[in-house]
């Protein structure tokens, strides 16, 4: 048995999808092919129904699921106690956030939550919203934030996972402007001029939440994908030089709709408003993160 068997076969079972699973792995997909079974003969057991798409956990994988993710988490928490004893960072408070969240509202956002409580020691990955809720799992952070919305599944089980609003934002579509001044990519095109459509890849959390708005609008916009990344302040760019039409939070693109950079390409119902949480185990954290997550929840009632 190793451990990075089980890092994979909660990636595997959160991507449904083995090439996917083996890029956020940083593996080739027979690499992690031949891991997941080595794990299913070590556990004795398949533990992925193969035969459908997206991959599913058969009976067997659904039982070995919370195992996996409570040894995961015992250990990485166990290992991270250990190395603190005796240590100045056993008062560091952790969060994985989502990179857009990173760059533009987790600043701000600590800044007013130490106006309150002080100043906190952080420490703060950014990375990919399915690295962040693996990063949550293994018990790597203390404390996760993405956007949300009512489309999207966080695979984190509200029995063992709960989270807090903190936060609103919306994802606006935008463009930059043409020589008269107007959005120079207007939802929702036409047949005879399709709209150049700066995409999500499709692992991000923002991105299904468009997608799911785009296949439920009433007017189907014409566009024809031509980029994709994970990576909403690539996107900006991309927009800002003309390339064409993306989907931004708000939060990250003020200055640049209060300058003209970018303009809103479309009527309000293109806007997809969403919700900025955070969220945590269960389980007991160490005291500083417990004494924070307490003055979290007192901060947002206060703010409600």
């Amino acid at each position: 048995m190793e451990i990075k068997w089980l890092m994979d076969f909660l990636s595997l079972a959160d991507t449904g999808n083995f090439s996917r699973s083996a890029e956020a792995r940083a593996t080739t997909q027979p690499a992690f092919s031949r891991r997941i079974k080595a794990l299913e003969e070590w556990v004795g057991a398949s533990l992925f129904d193969r035969s459908k798409q997206p991959i599913t956990l058969t009976p067997a994988g659904e039982r070995f699921h919370p195992v996996a993710e409570g040894v995961l988490r015992r250990l990485f928490q166990a290992r991270d106690e250990i190395r603190q004893l005796g240590q100045t960072t056993e008062n560091t408070i952790t969060f994985s956030s989502t990179h857009s969240l990173s760059l533009t509202f987790f600043p701000d956002w600590i800044r007013h939550i130490e106006e309150q409580v002080g100043v906190l020691l952080i420490r703060l990955d950014s990375n990919q919203v399915g690295n962040c809720v693996q990063a949550l799992l293994r018990g790597d952070c203390h404390f996760m934030m993405c956007h949300t919305h009512p489309s999207v599944d966080i695979p984190l089980p509200e029995e063992r996972y709960q989270s807090v609003k903190v936060g609103e934002d919306r994802l606006v579509p935008v463009s930059a402007p043409d020589e008269h001044g107007q959005p120079s990519q207007l939802l929702p095109g036409s047949e005879t001029n399709p709209l150049s459509y700066l995409a999500y890849a499709e692992t991000s959390a923002i991105g299904r939440a468009v997608d799911f708005m785009l296949a439920h609008h009433p007017a189907r916009p014409v566009m024809k994908r031509v980029f994709e990344t994970h990576l909403a302040a690539v996107l900006k760019t991309m927009a800002r030089d003309g390339r064409g039409l993306a989907w931004l939070p708000e939060n990250q693109i003020l200055s640049e709709l209060e300058t003209g950079s970018l303009l809103v390409s479309g009527d309000p119902s293109w806007c997809i408003p969403v919700d900025i949480r955070v969220f945590r185990s269960r389980d007991p954290l160490p005291h500083a993160a417990e004494a924070f997550w307490a003055a979290l929840g007192d901060t947002a009632a206060a703010s409600g």
